[in-house]
């Protein structure tokens, strides 16, 4: 996923990019809880323009994860659909004091800033990998689930509550209160 610094002009172009599951094994770290392949490819479509020396990007990441509940441990498909803008300034002879963004800046042509809408790129070619992955890791579900509702797994017996009550007794831990209460109904004799 490449672009071409030099052939940009003020009108915007369009890209279209397919990011699959070669790519997604090759960048995304193993994280617990992330699909090791695709079943489908993510989609990237980018506009592109200069303004000025800077290079403006907008654009939207699709596609869709197999992620396990955080709730219930059921796998079920997460559908994204996220756009992005993004900001670059040319580098000139400036280097992030940041040893990885500066690795970046050399490797690809472009490094991000915090902010993550603002970045820096040098050279006739930005490779939009690491934009797409940042899009993609921002819109991942911090605790995955299945649908807003679910009722997880029972504490007791392990059963999906989804699929109904399992009949275990709830039983609720004794709250650290329960000692005020106590004292509230007359067991303060030994306190002064």
């Amino acid at each position: 996923m490449k672009i071409l610094t030099d052939r940009l002009t003020a009108s915007p172009t369009a890209f279209a990019f397919e990011a699959g599951s070669g790519w997604w094994q090759q960048r995304m770290p193993r994280h617990a809880g992330l699909p090791p392949e695709l079943d489908h490819p993510f989609a990237v479509h980018v506009e592109a323009h200069v303004m000025g020396e800077d290079i403006y990007l907008e654009g939207r990441v699709e596609g869709e994860l197999a992620l396990e509940c955080g709730r219930c441990l059921a796998r079920y498909r997460q559908r994204l659909c996220e756009p992005f803008r993004l900001v670059l300034e040319p580098a000139g002879t400036r280097e992030p004091a940041d040893p990885e963004a500066a690795r970046a800046l050399r490797e690809t042509g472009l490094c991000l800033e915090d902010e993550f809408e603002t970045g820096w790129y040098r050279g006739a070619e930005i490779q939009l990998d690491a934009v797409c992955l940042e899009v993609i890791s921002l819109a991942l579900p911090v605790q995955p689930l299945c649908k807003p509702e679910c009722a997880g797994l029972c504490s007791r017996c392990g059963k999906d509550l989804n699929q109904g009550d399992c009949g275990c007794e709830e039983v609720r831990p004794p709250s650290p209160f329960d000692v005020l209460a106590t004292l509230r109904d007359g067991g303060s004799e030994g306190i002064n």
